[in-house]
This record gives C-alpha cells, structure tokens and sequence, in this order.
C-alpha cells in the first residue's frame, strides 16, 4: 500500500470511531452479474469488535476529516488542531477493493465532514459510489452518510447505489445545537430525512409496477444522537427518537456516549467519564418502543425525566405500574405478555402458542426455558404466584439486589 494512502488510512479510520450508526441489517442485495464481487445478504457480512466492544463489520473511515463547521462536541471541528487528510473518490473505490479480496472486510461504511461545502462532499461520495457499483462492480454492502444542505438530485442519486443512509442529528434539540452547533440547523437536518422517506416511498410504488426498477436505499435510514454533552434528559431524547420512528420512517436510532476530547465551558470537563450506562439504558428503551409497542412517553414520569440506571426500563416501567401485576400467562393477551420483565417476543409467542393444546403449568414454562428469574415476580400460573411475599416493588426490588450479589460471590468463587 502507498505510504500516503496508509497515513491517509490511519487518519481517517481513526477519525470514523467515533461514529456508532453502521449496522448492516434488512439488506439483501443479490449479486447475479457475471465477474462481480462481495454479497450483502446478512449472512455474507462478517463481524469483529473494536477494543471497547463495539461491532465493526465493515471498513470504516471518513471521506475526510477536514471540516467547515466548528460543532464544539466534534473532534474534527475546524478550529482543532488534528492532522487532515482528505481520500478521493477513487482511494476509497480501491481501498474496498483491496480490503474485500483480502478476506477483511465485505462492505464499506462512509463517513465524511463536510469539506469546502455540502454539495461538493456529497458529490465525492457519489462519486465512490459510482466507482464501486460500475467500474469495480462490487456488489457488498455499503453504507453511506448523507451531508444535509446538498442538492437533493445528488442525495438520490446515491440513494440507488447505497444500501443504507444515514443523517446524523447528534444533538436532540435546538437549543443545544444552537449552543454547540451553531453552524447547523435542526429543519436543515431533517430535509434529507424527509426526502429519505418521500423517495423510498415513491420507489416502491414503482417497484411494484415494474419488474427491473432500481431499489432506493434498501436498509433504510438511521441517525445518531450524542448522549451526555448536554444536559438533555432521556426523555428528549426518547422522545425524538419515537417522532423519527414514526413520522420519517427511521429504521434504527443510535446513541453514542460523550467521550470528552475537547476542553469548552459548554462541554462536560475532559475528567468526565462517558456515560455509558446510560448508553446502555437507552438502547434497551429504543428496543421496547421497535419491538414491545411501548411508547417514549409511558418510560417517563412528570417528575423522572432519566431512566432509571439500576433497573432496565421495562422492569423500572413495572414497577412504576404494579397495578397491572400480577397477569396470568394463561388469560393475557400477547400485548400483555410482551409487557412482563423477562419475557421477549418469542417467550410471548410460545405461551400464545402452547396454551392453545393445554393450560401452561410453572413447570412447563421452566421446560419452555422461560425467563422466569424476574417474569416470576409478575405472574400468576393456573392463579398460583411464584414471587415470594407478594407483589411489591421494594421487596422485588432488594431480592433482585440480592441475587445479583450473590451471583457476584459466586463468580468470584470460581476465578
């Protein structure tokens, strides 16, 4: 490899970490033509893990890290001092290439700041596109970021070529952008969002008439949101994320904890831990609202505003909701059964299932490898209840405190 594409590699690869939304699911791109290479189909994607236990599936870099704006929270802002280094259109093309025949990787994830202006950044990414798709004719996964305040022709042109978009919101309102973005405005973020889904949409329709029409973004669009910079609570955030779900067709949201990297008033101080707790907390809550039917709204109180970072959300929801409980898997409905801790879509599905030939007994929902360390807690089986004492948050909240404590000593025992 060429010194400068190497120092280029480095730059640029190190610059796209922090950069969480690339996933590579809901694609299945076929790859029919003769003396093409790389397959996106979910099973033709490998996967490894970066050093802080992030999956990294593709090759991720930056178009470039030499930016116009000065967004307070980025590493790459104007007025920091890093190295720069911009790839062409064709570096990127060959540098796919190359990692894809060497068994590394069997997509590209695409990044970029914006370089001299939005137009000429997104052109350039089209370009890589264009390059990969014909000249190349790779046929693997790719992913790419859309720079809002493009022309849009440039943005759908893209869009027939990429697997999936991507439009970073990073902050949740507009105040905060305000405050550490000032250069970006929140109705100029959500135009290709809008476009995304009007697009998609329209694609369809002519997909259905005819039978060789091209497919625009097939994976969807997801977004990023930065967790921590501002004080924000999970709620705002929560909140925006479910708008997005609903209203431009979002197919994945993506939280990323604030790594301090930038001394500003404005800024949590560079000592500042990420918090990724609470990173974690939201994703779980972001999975209730794709995959429960929960909503932003019922995670929340007037007066709690966070989630709760001892307790995971759905078990924090049912306890802020004992009345419901104890629900007999027997009687409940699915909605009813996706609501109980412990048990997930399929648990739900099985019980709607086997007690359709008998009544579910405790011990058959033990053989069905149930969750019952928790959903016991919440159910009554055939009108018997498992849970202890009764149904009571302090009491179900200190046995679980007690266990998880004693799971600790017994790990603890065995190293």
């Amino acid at each position: 490899m060429d010194d400068n594409i190497f120092e280029k590699l480095k730059i640029l690869a190190d610059a796209a970490k922090y950069d969480v939304s690339c996933v590579s699911s809901g694609v299945d791109r076929k790859n029919n033509k003769v003396g093409s290479i790389g397959n996106a189909s979910a099973s033709g994607i490998c996967h490894t893990w970066s050093s802080d236990g992030r999956c990294i599936s593709l090759l991720k870099i930056l178009l470039t890290n030499d930016c116009i704006y000065d967004c307070m929270y980025c590493m790459n802002r104007a007025t920091n001092n890093v190295k720069r280094a911009t790839f062409t259109p064709e570096e990127v093309a060959e540098l796919t290439i190359e990692f894809y025949r060497r068994n590394y990787i069997e997509g590209l994830f695409l990044s970029s700041a914006v370089n001299i202006s939005p137009n000429h950044t997104m052109e350039n990414i089209y370009k890589t596109l264009l390059l990969l798709r014909t000249k190349y004719n790779f046929g693997g996964y790719v992913h790419v970021k859309v720079i809002p305040g493009a022309d849009p022709e440039i943005i759908r042109r893209a869009g027939f070529l990429a697997d999936r978009m991507s439009v970073n919101i990073e902050l949740p309102t507009r105040e905060s952008l305000h405050l550490l973005a000032p250069q970006k405005k929140a109705e100029r973020l959500l135009l290709p969002m809008n476009q995304i889904k009007s697009e998609t949409q329209i694609n369809q329709e002519e997909r259905k008439k005819y039978k060789n029409a091209k497919t625009f973004v097939p994976g969807g669009q997801s977004t990023q949101l930065i967790i921590g910079a501002t004080n924000d609570p999970d709620s705002t955030i929560l909140n925006l994320s479910q708008s997005l779900y609903d209203k431009v067709n979002m197919k994945r949201v993506f939280f990323s904890a604030y790594i301090p990297v930038i001394s500003s008033p404005n800024l949590p101080a560079l000592s500042t831990a990420p918090p990724l707790k609470r990173e974690h907390r939201l994703y779980q809550a972001d999975w209730l609202m794709r995959f429960y039917k929960f909503k932003s709204d019922e995670l929340f109180t007037e007066t709690e505003r966070n989630l709760d970072l001892e307790f995971d959300p759905k078990l924090t929801w049912a306890f802020r909701n004992i009345d419901r409980f104890p629900i007999e898997v027997n009687k409940a409905s699915y909605d009813d059964l996706l609501r109980i801790p412990g048990f997930g879509v399929l648990t739900a599905e099985r019980i709607v299932k086997e007690r359709k030939g008998a009544l579910l007994s405790y011990d058959s929902l033990k053989k069905m490898r149930t969750a019952l360390n928790r959903a016991k807690y919440f159910i009554t089986v055939n009108g018997k209840y498992y849970g202890g004492v009764g149904v009571d948050p302090e009491y179900i909240k200190s046995d679980i405190r007690q266990k998880e404590i004693q799971e600790q000593l017994n790990l603890f025992q065995l190293l």
